[in-house]
């Protein structure tokens, strides 16, 4: 089983990879975990799009900012893996090529998250650590997480 990883800039997605995208960030971020909040921020247009495919279908995706958009320093965000298919650690592959991603399209090695504070080990596995203390974004906690 292997999922097919692309990064587009917004411009390049498709109409449809676009609706995927945004399908799969309501699905987890607006209805699993119950929180209603505005997921169009303004910051896809400027962002780089990674996402995976598997069967023809978005199963992933995390958005790419270069420094100056979210924090001083390049950052991930909306980091979501299909709830279908979590019991294949593509969230791991998901980071990895983010990362790499970063290091590629912006030249840069520091990276900040926002992160939900719940999946502050995953991110620590990937060599991020905490510089806050907890805090809560849509009601639910959160910390800025560094790596690099």
């Amino acid at each position: 089983m292997e999922v097919h990883w692309e990064i587009k800039p917004f411009a390049a997605l498709t109409v449809d990879e676009l609706y995927d995208i945004l399908k799969l960030r309501s699905e987890i971020f607006v209805v699993e975990q119950n929180c209603v909040y505005l997921d169009l921020d303004g910051k896809d247009k400027k962002a780089l799009h990674l996402f995976g495919i598997y069967e023809d279908k978005v199963v992933a995706h995390a958005r790419l900012l270069s420094p100056g958009i979210s924090f001083p320093e390049a950052s991930i965000g909306r980091v979501v893996v299909d709830s279908n298919y979590r019991d294949k650690k593509w969230g791991h592959e998901l980071m990895q090529n983010a990362i790499a991603g970063i290091a590629t399209h912006f030249n840069e090695t520091v990276i900040t998250i926002g992160a939900q504070l719940y999946l502050k080990k995953f991110y620590e596995s990937h060599g991020f650590v905490p510089i806050s203390e907890m805090y809560l974004e849509d009601d639910i906690p959160h910390i800025e997480m560094k790596r690099g």
